[in-house]
C-alpha cells in the first residue's frame, strides 16, 4: 500500500506538468498573433466589470450600515 501515493504523486505531476506546457504554448502561441483589436476589447471589458464591482462593493457597504443601524449597533 506505500506505492499508491507515490502512484498518485507521479499521475498528479505529469497531468499538471502537461496542462502547464500546453498553457504556456498556446499562450505563446497567442501573444504571436498580436491582436491589437483584441487588447481594446479585453480593456473595455475590464473597465466594465471593475465599475459593475464598484458598484456592488457600495451597495454591500449601503446594506451593510443599514442592517447595522436597524440592529442598533451605531
Amino acid at each position: 500500500m506505500d506505492w499508491v501515493p507515490i502512484l498518485f504523486i507521479t499521475f498528479k505531476v505529469l497531468v499538471f506538468g502537461t496542462g502547464m506546457f500546453l498553457a504556456v504554448k498556446w499562450h505563446y502561441e497567442q501573444g504571436k498573433k498580436g491582436r491589437h483589436a483584441e487588447r481594446r476589447a479585453v480593456l473595455l471589458k475590464v473597465g466594465a466589470v471593475a465599475v459593475v464591482f464598484v458598484v456592488l462593493l457600495a451597495g454591500l457597504l449601503f446594506a451593510t450600515f443599514a442592517v447595522a443601524r436597524k440592529l442598533g449597533l451605531t
